[in-house]
């Protein structure tokens, strides 16, 4: 009896997971011939064609020109349509919103910064949401009607609960019981919340220090410090979202911090969080100390320690890597890690030197010793993540030609 449509091993579903393999193919390689796809699938000349001319009905793919430098005739080159969806993403701070939309190869098309506290101080969250996408899209000639669907990353976690946001009071506005269905409601559009250092770590597995591990821990150091756990290939959000929120860690050095989430603030985020570096650098005599907002001028004397390494400057660099390797080392003790991530402006400051001091000390101070790597997505990891996420999801819902 001939099998139904959708079930597997019918030709529906060959045809669509074909279709699937030649997609990703493309996305992966760019412009591939007939020929190629097929060599890389396995498919025959003629199943390759049939499957690239399905593709191109349905316009998922371009024909973009020839292939050059080779005997004989030039073959035919194809390539996915970046205009079959877009995709937009968020990265939201307490000042700031920004917002990027990409085509569905992943290419950003429009981004745009929407500063809350200088330009909108009185705006609802709602509408600087909904401003910052339709700025964004509007930079890529499109209307927030054309975006498939939005991520957003913001400090904490929605609770799956409640629908509210923990962990995170220094975000002014976001808090409201009822935002979720107000965010809903004002941008119809499929809405997708994470938290922001969970995304700067699906950045890293997706494109950077991270590709091909299924076990790693992302160390998050900015204005606050965070951390992301990849357990299986998967993250790990614990059961009200609040998993890897490290800053509230009690530690060795650092006083007992209690009602934590009112502080907002803990042991570990006083004692190597990026507000302790200016305060340990005059402690230690390093000279002059630069003013203006904490988390730049942590990263300013950290990149000028690793730079110099030196004197009072390196021992503020020794100092701090050892703070950062005594709360890294009961997170390692507990997960086990592959790999350890370290991310966010002060890691990217202290470059090299700051994660090899960090590395010694951790292997003194535990019993795990993952290999620790400085992150290679260093220009808006939070934002690259919001949109590989989205982009994700997006590619599986077009792409799926055999419901098409």
């Amino acid at each position: 009896m001939a099998g139904s449509a959708g079930t597997p091993g019918t030709p529906s579903v060959l045809r669509a997971m074909n279709d699937r393999a030649a997609l990703d193919l493309l996305l992966a390689h760019g412009p591939l011939s007939r020929t190629r796809i097929g060599n890389l699938t396995g498919l025959s000349k003629p199943t390759a064609s049939q499957l690239l001319a399905r593709l191109e009905a349905a316009g998922l793919v371009l024909a973009t020109g020839t292939s050059e430098g080779r005997p004989g005739p030039n073959a035919q080159l194809y390539a996915v349509n970046p205009a079959a969806a877009h995709a937009a993403g968020l990265d939201v701070t307490p000042d700031r919103i920004l917002a990027a939309v990409a085509d569905i190869t992943g290419t950003t098309v429009g981004r745009h910064e929407l500063r809350t506290r200088q330009r909108h101080p009185g705006a609802s969250v709602v509408q600087q949401v909904t401003e910052a996408v339709d700025r964004a899209a509007g930079a890529a000639g499109l209307t927030r009607g054309d975006l498939h669907r939005v991520v957003i990353g913001t400090p904490g976690a929605f609770d799956p609960n409640t629908g509210r946001l923990r962990y995170a009071s220094h975000l002014p506005g976001w808090h409201s019981p009822a935002l979720l269905d107000e965010l809903a409601a004002a941008l119809p559009i499929p809405l997708e919340y994470e938290n922001d250092v969970n995304l700067a770590a699906l950045a890293e597995q997706r494109l950077g220090a991270a590709r091909g591990h299924d076990d790693f821990v992302l160390l998050w150091n900015e204005e606050g410090l965070g951390a992301a756990l990849v357990i299986g290939g998967r993250l790990h959000r614990g059961w009200r979202g609040g998993a890897g929120e490290v800053g509230f860690l009690p530690v060795p050095g650092a006083p007992l911090v209690r009602q934590v989430t009112r502080a907002n603030s803990g042991g570990y985020q006083e004692l190597a969080g990026s507000q302790a570096v200016p305060g340990l650098a005059r402690e230690l005599g390093v000279s002059p100390v630069p003013q203006g907002p904490y988390a730049e001028v942590a990263a300013a004397t950290v990149a000028e320690a690793a730079a110099r390494q030196e004197g009072p400057w390196l021992r503020l660099l020794e100092t701090y890597a050892t703070r950062l390797a005594t709360g890294l080392a009961s997170l390692v003790s507990v997960l086990d890690p592959e790999l350890v991530v370290l991310s966010g402006a002060l890691f990217t400051a202290g470059g090299e030197p700051l994660r090899a001091l960090v590395q010694a000390e951790l292997d003194d101070l535990a019993a795990s010793r993952p290999r620790l790597v400085v992150g290679e997505v260093t220009e808006h990891p939070v934002l690259r993540g919001a949109l590989e996420s989205a982009l994700a999801t997006t590619r599986d819902e077009v792409f799926d030609t055999g419901r098409r």
